[in-house]
């Protein structure tokens, strides 16, 4: 939970209010320099979709080769979520 202003001690409170004050071209960010390469950058590490589960009847050849296709036989499931979304996405995208 984000405290409030007004819980802190009285002296951060008033850094707080300067440094809101100053102008962006006006802030020292030297010591977190603005990331310039993001190579190595992973998508999905902190945002989780909420999921929700249901039952599903798939015919079995479809998830076989999803199984087959697997990592080790697992993330079967993660990816036939994948392969619907990008369905949804370019149906989506397709009736714009």
């Amino acid at each position: 939970m984000k405290k409030e202003i007004a819980e802190l001690p009285s002296d951060v409170q008033e850094q707080i209010r300067t440094l809101e004050a100053l102008p962006d071209d006006e802030i020292d960010t030297t010591e977190a320099p603005e990331i310039l390469d993001w190579s190595d950058a992973r998508r999905g590490v902190f945002y989780r979709p909420v999921k929700q589960q249901i039952t599903l009847r798939l015919d079995a050849d479809v998830i076989a080769w999803f199984k087959a296709h697997a990592r080790g036989g697992r993330g079967y499931q993660t990816d036939i979520n994948g392969a619907l979304r990008e369905h949804v996405q370019r149906t989506a995208r397709s009736a714009r």
